[in-house]
């Protein structure tokens, strides 16, 4: 027998990619000073298609191909914020940002503060990043941590179709720049995303799971997969609960801290390396909060290896955390203490 799920009124079944557009054309069509720009995002759509046909519905002037040139794509759009506009960027790949850093760290991120809040530079970046597609180490990165060090961005990672969407309209509103970091392999995974353009507030930790044994922090691709850990632990009777920070910066480490509280475990899972990692930052905000006199174990982390994405596929999945690694973690964790 087939059992049937009904949505709730307003809302559809999207992918990632699709929720994102959505954002993009409901924020461009409410606000006629948001404009995309970026390499491929007008006739062919998008490097990973997610723009799509946008430019037929709003023209070249507002979705706008540029040249390869990554430092003057972003150095653009800071120059429009600063005019008025609210300039919404895709960068190819996240590593080619490296291209850009001077006006990203520099500029965009600094004029605020420097010009004593004169100015605003209310301009939005979007970049694909992660392993998982073959594209080798210098298109497989995850560089949440370079920008997250950085006063004046914020940081954004949706691991939802819904929070893609939402996450993204509420970095379109908000005066200071935002990082958005969207993961390859979730552009094609579905969910539920509301119709309207419902905002998902910036700096809000999304409690995906509640158990009782171990809290899991997850980022980006890896709370699908903690979820899924989670489920093969149930089975063994241990019970998970699953935080996704969805906004580095600004943090809402207090969701995570009650967490722990309640558990008395932490595991920290990334897929980007161990050493310098964001995790190990909300590894610190726990052991410098009340949650520190409740562990009952060291706060672990299961972080990607420290080396380059290899190209080869064996050795691809072997360098960042998988289900089965999370499962393990957590059931060593939990068993010793």
């Amino acid at each position: 027998m087939t059992t049937t799920v009904e949505q709730p009124i307003g809302v559809r079944t999207l992918t990632y990619a699709e929720a994102v557009r959505e954002a993009l054309d409901q924020a461009m069509t409410a606000d006629e000073r948001v404009f995309l720009l970026g390499e491929d995002v007008g006739t062919y759509g998008g490097a990973f298609g997610v723009t799509g046909d946008l430019v037929h519905r709003f023209g070249p002037d507002r979705v706008r191909d540029t040249p390869i040139s990554e430092l003057g794509i972003v150095g653009a759009a800071v120059g429009a914020a600063l005019a008025g506009m609210r300039p919404v960027v895709e960068i190819q790949f996240s590593d080619f940002t490296a291209q850009a850093m001077d006006q990203i760290v520099n500029q965009a991120a600094k004029i605020h503060f420097m010009l004593g809040g004169a100015a605003t530079v209310p301009m939005v970046l979007r970049a694909p990043g992660g392993s998982g597609t073959g594209a080798a180490a210098q298109h497989s990165q995850s560089l949440e941590a370079w920008f997250a060090h950085v006063p004046g961005l914020k940081v954004v990672m949706p691991s939802t179709p819904a929070d893609a969407k939402g996450l993204l309209l509420a970095a379109i509103d908000d005066p200071n720049p935002v990082i958005v970091l969207e993961h390859k392999l979730l552009y094609k995974q579905s969910g539920p995303v509301p119709e309207d353009a419902t905002r998902v507030r910036l700096g809000e930790t999304a409690v995906r799971r509640t158990g009782t044994d171990i809290t899991i922090v997850a980022t980006g691709v890896m709370v699908s997969r903690a979820l899924e850990a989670a489920e093969r632990l149930a089975a063994e009777g241990i019970d998970a609960s699953v935080l996704d920070p969805r906004t580095l910066r600004p943090l809402d480490a207090q969701t995570i801290v009650d967490s722990v509280i309640a558990t008395g475990r932490a595991l920290l899972v990334q897929e980007a390396p161990k050493t310098g990692g964001f995790m190990a930052e909300i590894a610190a905000r726990i052991v410098e909060s009340p949650a520190f006199g409740h562990l009952r174990a060291p706060v672990a982390r299961l972080c990607g290896l420290d080396v380059p994405i290899p190209y080869a596929p064996q050795l691809e999945r072997a360098a960042v955390p998988q289900v089965e690694d999370i499962v393990r973690e957590v059931g060593e964790l939990v068993r010793r203490w």
